[in-house]
Formats: structure tokens, sequence, C-alpha cells
């Protein structure tokens, strides 16, 4: 255990022995020593006389302020022994799903039970938002404290070990976000164990996770560590990592990097397919170039820059980011390029910004786009989905586009069909005051874009949460049920079409989009609102 800030430290089981664990010889700051722990034991861990849950713990039943339990991954029963994985580049499409609201139940368990829709649907990938254990039963995910602990209102770590088999045995890849850039202000006992995190750099949850200040080592290697255990221990197929572009790091061999090497040599140890995705807002294609390119060697990377030029042409929105974005050439641009931010003025950030990409060097299947995400949507002040600003038409129109472009497209869950559910900012901190600064900083924050405090939803509300749980009732409807057909035969033409994820967009600059697998889209305006033919050409 890492505790370079104790003199002392015991494991107390619950009812039951303390274990004392001493300075590991050669290693500052680690302690080690036997420990009797029999799987489903509950207990703390005592630094200087004080107890705390284990940061590290993979199960916290009853919350991260309680005792953890001792998880025994030997204990599960796995079927997936022939299972090994599969690549987004084999017109690979990734689904985001938040579990919490995914179903009624908001359980892994319960998520189980709609997989075959999304075998049916035609996806290749499931990505789970965050796991590890936050404060309170309902939460995005991105407060996230204990780093192993899979959060006990989705059910826990056996739970989700038989989410991954169920999926394994349908040919679904499991994904897993990742969130090493912040820890959240509910639960995080680390201060009391050592310096996980620096003042050396700030971010926008404030001091930075410690990846270059003195004991950094420590804890990239209690960083990497965690992610292997996910991948190892749950067999999970890969992971997304949030917002790379804030861990911030001054050393010469970066973390990436290093978390990098450390999955591929696990793959080939386990010998599965891994693969490691970013969210990355630098606008730049290092990020997913080989190590031998000079890059980071990360397997794909989010690219708002193409989410936000199809958002414009799917709703004509032209408010802060979009704005660069609202011309049918800005879009082609995007599309074809990759970015239209590649190394062009940005006025949302008021600077230039980005870096061309070079498809000679990195595949256009490398770029995860869509048309929404849980940020895109959730980060809306009342969290309209599409559904709430274009007709069914239009959304069946922004999936022919989003579905025959050569780079990896992921879905929103709910997307599918329509989903009129709003998806809305919801937490549960269990102290009053951090609820009411969460609630007050929400609500200012979109005071300032001109919204009314009282119609910015109560992320600590109950309310709130609900609101944004998939209503399963609306795939059935008429128009839902079309437009999941849509969505099927789109992603049945991408199975059946294999060199779009090797294809490269090229566009002839008045709005037209062509792909090198033969594939076409025709990008217009129509507004004047009413109907209108557009002749098309064999050529």
């Amino acid at each position: 255990m890492w505790a370079p800030l104790a003199t002392e430290v015991r494991i107390a089981v619950v009812d039951g022995d303390e274990f004392e664990l001493l300075a590991e010889p050669g290693r500052d700051g680690w302690f080690q020593g036997p420990v009797d722990l029999p799987h489903g034991s509950d207990y703390w861990v005592r630094i200087d006389g004080t107890s705390f849950p284990d940061p590290l713990a993979r199960w916290l039943p009853n919350g991260v302020h309680e005792a953890a339990r001792f998880w025994d991954h030997a204990t599960t029963v796995w079927t997936d022994q022939a299972w090994r994985g599969r690549s987004l580049r084999d017109a690979g499409c990734i689904y985001e799903l938040h579990v919490g609201t995914f179903t009624e139940h908001g359980t892994l368990d319960a998520a189980l039970e709609r997989l075959d829709w999304l075998v049916d649907l035609g996806v290749t990938h499931i990505e789970l938002m965050p796991l590890a254990a936050f404060d309170g039963e309902r939460g995005w995910g991105y407060d996230g404290v204990a780093l192993n602990a899979v959060q006990h209102s989705y059910g826990g770590p056996d739970a989700l070990c038989r989410f991954v088999d169920a999926c394994h045995g349908r040919g679904l890849a499991v994904l897993l976000d990742v969130v090493h850039n912040h820890l959240g202000p509910s639960g995080n006992y680390w201060d009391a164990f050592g310096p996980l995190s620096t003042e050396k750099h700030r971010t926008p949850w404030g001091g930075a996770i410690n990846l270059d200040d003195v004991g950094s080592d420590d804890v990239r290697a209690i960083l990497i560590d965690t992610t292997l255990g996910w991948l190892r221990d749950f067999h999970l197929d890969g992971l997304r990592m949030d917002a790379v572009h804030e861990l911030v790091d001054d050393r010469a061999l970066t973390y990436l990097e290093e978390l990098g090497e450390a999955v591929r040599l696990e793959a080939a140890r386990l010998d599965r397919i891994i693969e490691v995705t970013a969210e990355s807002d630098r606008n730049d294609a290092r990020t997913v170039t080989s190590v031998d390119d000079g890059g980071l060697g990360l397997t794909a990377q989010w690219d708002d820059d193409i989410h936000h030029a199809l958002h414009w042409l799917i709703t004509g929105e032209e408010v802060g980011y979009y704005g660069d974005f609202a011309t049918a050439q800005a879009v082609s641009y995007a599309l074809e390029r990759g970015f239209l931010h590649d190394g062009t003025w940005s006025s949302f950030r008021g600077r230039s910004h980005g870096r061309p990409v070079d498809f000679s060097l990195v595949g256009p299947w490398r770029f995860i786009i869509s048309v929404q995400t849980h940020d895109q949507v959730g980060n809306r002040a009342t969290g309209e989905r599409l559904s709430h600003l274009v007709d069914l038409d239009t959304q069946a129109a922004a999936a022919t586009i989003l579905l025959t472009l050569p780079y990896t497209p992921m879905l929103f869950m709910g997307q599918e069909w329509g989903a009129e559910t709003p998806w809305q900012f919801f937490t549960d901190f269990a102290d009053p005051e951090l609820g009411r600064l969460v609630t007050e900083g929400r609500r200012s924050e979109f005071d300032s874009h001109g919204w009314a405090a009282q119609d910015v939803p109560d992320p600590q509300s109950e309310g709130t949460f609900r609101r944004s749980v998939l209503q399963w009732s609306q795939a059935e409807s008429h128009g839902g049920s079309q437009l999941a057909d849509w969505y099927r035969t789109l992603l049945r033409l991408r199975r059946d079409n294999p060199g779009l994820a090797s294809a490269v967009a090229q566009a002839d600059g008045a709005g037209e989009i062509r792909t090198a697998a033969g594939l076409r889209v025709a990008i217009t305006t129509n507004e004047a609102g009413q109907p209108e033919s557009i002749m098309l050409t064999r050529d």
C-alpha cells in the first residue's frame, strides 16, 4: 500500500483482527505485509490510528465513505475463454451507455437484458461511462474517487463481470471510460495516504493529478496498475481516457505513452485485442499516430470538430463554438480533413488551433465522430437531445451522414430511436453544502449565457435524474421503430462495405462529400423549409 504520509499502516477487519503493514525495503512510502482477508470480508485502512476506506478497494458496497469489502476476482466464473476481442478498425461502431439511466432499474444486470437490442442494432462496442465509485446513488461518473471500485448502485464488481461475459457471448466488445485527470470532491481520502495531486499545475477541478512532480513515479504506477486491473480482471476490451488534454505532464516520457505501452504489453500477454481511445480537444493526430512515427500510439480519439460541423448542418445553431462551423464549406472541410481547426483560426478560443491530419500515417477510422454524446447533450442548460431540436426525418438524415463517413461512428444511448428523454446533469452528494455549491455553480454558469436560474435543472434533485432515464417504450412507437430500422440498415451497410473504414472523404468545395469507397453525401441547405427536389447524378 502506498502511504508516504503515514508512519503506521494497519488493515482492520470489521469485527476481526488487525494486521500491521511494514515499510517496504527500498521503496519509500510503500507498506506491505500478509493479511488474512477472505472474499467478502469488510475492512478499514488505519493510517496512524485513523480509519479510512481503502482508496484502491474493488468493492465499496455501502458507499465511498464506508468500509471496503475484499473482492477476490478469482471467484468469478467466466464463459468467454474463446473471446479475443474485436477492433474498431473492422467497421466498428461505439454505443455510449450510462448504466444508471440506460434502464429503469439503473444497474448492470438490467442493462444486460437489453444487449440483444444492441446486437440487432449492429453496434460493435459498448462504451460504459465511468464506473469508478462516487459519492451517492446517482451521477454521471466523472466524480469518481475509488479508482478500482465498481459503483455500488450499479451492482458492484460481480455485476460488471456478468455484463462483460454476456457481451462477449454476443460478440460485443466493452470499453470503459476512465478518469485520470481528477478525482471527485466527496469521498476522496487520498490526502491521508499520499500526494496523488499537485499544485504545480491547475485544472478546471483544482490541482492536477501528479504526473510529473515529486513522487509522480508512484502515482503513475498506481494509475497504470488500476488500469491493467480493469482490463485483466474484468476482461474489458479497452478504455476511453477522459479529457487527456487535462493530463498536465512535463516529463519527457509522457504518462499517456507509458500507459499505452503498458496496455500493449498486457494485450500481448493476454492474447487479446485491447484498444485505448481518448477524448482530446487538441485537434492533434499525434495522439493516435504510432510511436514509431512520433506519436503517442493510442488507438483512436474523439473528434468534436465533426460533431460541431454536423450539429450546425442538422440544427442551424450558430451560438458559441458552432459559429465557426456555420457554412457548408466549413462542414465539407471538416469532414474531408478530419478537423476544421487544423492550424486555422478558432474564434471561440481567440487563437489558432490544431494541426493538419496526415492520413498517410493515420486512418480515418482512428477518429471517433458523433452527432450526440453525453457531453454535447448534457452540457446544454436543459439537456436537449436532437429529438428536441429537429424532426424525425432530419434525425434520419443525420444518421445517414454519420454512418456513411469513413470515420468511426459513436451513438449516444437512445439516439437510435430518437429518445425524447433529456440528458441532464445530476449529482447526489451527501454533504448539503457541497450539493448547494454544485447547484449554484451550475445555474451561475448558464446565467452568464442568458438562462434564468429557475430554468436550469437542480443537479441534486432526484427528479433531474429521473427525467434522464431512457423510456424504452418510445423505441416501440411508430416513429421510434422507423428510425431504429434506418439505423440498422445503415449499420448493415457499414458492415457489408468494409472499405468505408479505410476510405478518405473528399470535398468539392461546394458542400458535396465523396468517399473512396464510392459513397457520396451531398450537403445542401433548405432555408425556406419547404419540400425541395435535389438532382442526383451517377458520376
